[in-house]
């Protein structure tokens, strides 16, 4: 995560998280809601070292955040650069994602918009 995404941080909550989720699921679409989740519960989990935290609390802070590259409000591209940020916040945590947070991230994702 680059020093820059790292302002982000202070844009996280959880609170925040869900509301953003709740908002643009259907607009963000599986991809980017499905690796918000992932890190999402990435993060909860107790494994999961601080400074894996901290790249995604600044990544989801990042996809929270209503000021980044390209406006949310943008068709087809406004989630772009949140994917990403997202994206690559996954390849630097991945060894703490396990199979356990993937199903409860597909479980959310089917809850909402079906299989």
């Amino acid at each position: 995560m680059s020093e820059e995404n790292s302002g982000y941080a202070k844009d996280y909550s959880e609170n925040s998280f869900w509301e953003k989720v709740k908002n643009f699921a259907k607009i963000a679409g599986n991809e980017v809601i499905g690796k918000a989740l992932q890190l999402y519960y990435t993060m909860q989990a107790p494994a999961t070292p601080a400074w894996a935290k901290a790249v995604i609390i600044a990544a989801l802070g990042y996809f929270i955040s209503p000021i980044d590259a390209i406006p949310d409000a943008i068709p087809l591209i406004g989630f772009a650069d949140d994917l990403g940020v997202l994206a690559a916040a996954i390849a630097t945590v991945a060894t703490y994602i396990t199979d356990e947070i993937k199903a409860k991230a597909e479980t959310k994702l089917d809850e909402w918009f079906g299989k």
